[in-house]
């Protein structure tokens, strides 16, 4: 398919520039999540106190962004929560974006951090957490952090990557790109497992301790291996998610493999097993190396993005559905190959749909000014099977957003709102220390 110019671009406004330092967060980790007042919440996965150990000023922090009174304003960041890293026996890089709960409540994950024993530059810098922050009782005070889970490095997996997901029941879902116990060459620097799903329990009773339980453990070959969070349920509770490698370790990937789509059911019976079924094993014409999760659109149609892969002269990543068939087999189509012109190349993060069917998401580089884009696809017509694709805007980088690597998400207005790794006014290296942006029909 040809890229289709749009009809208006749409217009993108920086509602605020990480400057990094002690005092701010820098290098945002993951998207951005609304609470019932507007404000947006999210993580950036560098700086925070001096004191952080290993390494000084890259904890990250947990952050706050507060609409204007007065459209045109600035937005307002709070930090809520600076981690200070495993010499404080505190979380440490967060590796993924956050979730609420109806009582505000903040979750999330960190690659490093905790009680277990993982080496970051020769030092034990700890091998991950799952946190929650909570509210004051009274607005001003500090919000109070609960480290959920640390993460051990053995069979219950480490370096935890990607959001969490809940469940109706209040039970939290994610992966560890590590550990789990099978698999021996997952880590190129390391070694080790290829990595876990896991669900965190809450207590039974207040004050209790939350349970971790390995729902499935990753071996590459044939299986995946690495997965990512954003995980999704369906109404029944079984979970839909990718591998960035492993499923075709001799296919145009290379040895690591092109990535899989699996379902992860319970098994009958009380004693807690689940199965895996691999619904698609990528093999490089049709989409490699999966970065982000999934999302339904209908009961039986999953759609999602792989960082490389496709067809054409100059294949950058597609965006692919995966469907299920009345024999109960799975069909995986591609619907756009990027091809690292104006159209965007490896696309990083999910795509989300708006009341009539169209597919939006974002390509982390190429585009008019080589720093990624913001793309629409519309879906078929009956004259024609093709979906229609078309730019919305082309990030500049500078001062501007750039390289968009997290989903978006939507104001009730359908405006569209996420993070960049780079670009905004910090002095971060040569690329800014990321942004928060929105845009706008």
């Amino acid at each position: 398919m040809l890229v289709a110019s749009a009809s208006a671009e749409w217009k993108e406004q920086v509602l605020y520039s990480f400057q990094g330092g002690a005092n701010d967060g820098a290098y945002p980790a993951g998207g951005v999540v609304f609470d019932k007042a507007g404000n947006l919440f999210g993580a950036t996965t560098v700086w925070g106190p001096d004191n952080c150990f290993p390494i000084a000023n890259e904890c990250g922090l947990v952050f706050e962004l507060s609409p204007p009174a007065k459209k045109g304003d600035p937005w307002t960041e709070t930090i809520l929560y600076q981690f200070k890293g495993k010499g404080a026996n505190d979380a440490s890089s967060p590796s993924g974006g956050v979730i609420l709960d109806s009582a505000g409540n903040v979750y999330g994950v960190t690659a490093y951090g905790g009680t277990g024993d993982c080496v970051l530059l020769g030092t034990n810098a700890g091998c991950g957490v799952a946190y929650k922050l909570s509210p004051p009782a009274k607005k001003g005070d500090p919000w109070t952090e609960t480290l959920l889970y640390s993460f051990k490095s053995g069979s219950d997996g480490y370096f935890p990557w990607g959001t969490l997901t809940f469940d109706a029941k209040g039970n939290l879902y994610g992966a560890t790109q590590f550990g789990g116990g099978k698999g021996n060459s997952c880590n190129e620097f390391y070694g080790g497992n290829c990595g876990t799903v896991f669900e965190l329990s809450p207590p039974k009773q207040k004050g209790g301790q939350w349970t971790e339980m390995v729902l499935y453990s990753y071996a590459s070959g044939t299986d995946g291996a690495n997965p990512n969070g954003g995980l999704v349920l369906d109404r029944k509770g079984a979970i839909y998610g990718t591998t960035y490698g492993g499923g075709n370790e001799n296919g145009e990937c290379g040895a690591a493999g092109c990535g899989t789509v699996f379902k992860l059911a319970r098994t009958r019976g009380k004693n807690g097993l689940w199965n895996e079924t691999i619904l698609h094993r990528f093999k490089g014409l049709d989409g490699g190396e999966p970065a982000a999760g999934l999302v339904f659109h209908g009961a039986n149609t999953l759609y999602g993005t792989t960082k490389g892969g496709g067809g054409g002269n100059y294949p950058s990543g597609t965006v692919f559905k995966v469907a299920h068939n009345p024999n109960r087999s799975w069909t995986e189509k591609v619907l756009y190959t990027f091809q690292h012109g104006d159209d965007g190349a490896f696309p990083l993060a999910n795509v989300i749909f708006d009341a009539r069917g169209n597919l939006f998401g974002v390509a982390s580089e190429g585009g008019k000014n080589l720093a990624g884009t913001l793309f629409r696809m519309k879906p078929p017509t009956g004259r024609t099977s093709d979906w229609g694709f078309s730019i919305l805007y082309s990030f500049n980088r500078g001062q501007d957003a750039g390289a968009p690597s997290a989903s978006l998400v939507p104001d009730k207005a359908f405006n569209l709102y996420s993070t960049t790794p780079v670009g905004g006014t910090g002095i971060c290296g040569n690329g800014g220390c990321g942004t928060v942006f929105t845009v706008s029909p």
